[in-house]
């Protein structure tokens, strides 16, 4: 199943992440140092170029479960180098927030040591003292394990805001992968013609 992203030409979208995603994520989460704790990859969604199957970018939701009641947690969010500042972090958002809705869950938590990159969708800041339980550990968890400077944030689900600059960003960049590569120039071994021992009619064979 996958999601066509409102306003996003149709090769661009975000999906979610299967079986066979399973060592592609694996390797990309080691490369970029992100959090790999309880990993399962249904858990995880892909952003995907419909046209050419490139993979730019993932991120999951993780549940966690406890006496006090379960709580809902965005995380491992990544995006490729060549993908970067084209808005594809975004929708990979966009997409985890309507996961979790799916879910059950109308309040997501997130542990990030850039918060104003998440302030953007309409996350907020939280105090420590604020956290359930559970969380708190995981904060602990993650500053030890990942990110020293992680701040605990919480979203209201129907805060969750898309900032359009962000829509025509990736927008822009599925087009520009679109674009038709010239075709090279053909030759005669094309053609099957070794140019090497071939007479051609202009040639007057001295």
């Amino acid at each position: 199943m996958f999601l066509h992203v409102p306003g996003l030409p149709p090769a661009m979208y975000v999906r979610d992440a299967k079986n066979r995603d399973e060592a592609w994520l694996l390797d990309h989460i080691e490369a970029m140092g992100l959090d790999d704790a309880a990993f399962r990859s249904r858990d995880y969604v892909i952003a995907v170029d419909e046209e050419t199957n490139q993979k730019a970018g993932f991120g999951r939701i993780r549940i966690h479960k406890s006496e006090e009641g379960d709580y809902c947690e965005l995380t491992g969010l990544g995006v490729l180098d060549r993908w970067r500042g084209q808005g594809v972090g975004a929708h990979i958002i966009e997409r985890l927030v309507e996961n979790a809705g799916d879910e059950g869950f109308d309040t997501l938590y997130s542990f990030v040591d850039a918060a104003d990159y998440l302030g953007q969708f309409g996350f907020e800041a939280i105090d420590e003292d604020e956290l359930p339980r559970p969380l708190v550990d995981r904060l602990e968890a993650k500053r030890s394990d990942v990110f020293p400077e992680a701040v605990p944030m919480v979203l209201d689900a129907e805060a969750f805001t898309m900032p359009q600059r962000l829509r025509e960003a990736f927008k822009a960049a599925g087009a520009a992968e679109q674009e038709v590569e010239p075709e090279p120039e053909e030759t005669a071994e094309d053609f099957g013609i070794d140019p090497e021992t071939a007479t051609y009619k202009y040639d007057t064979g001295r």
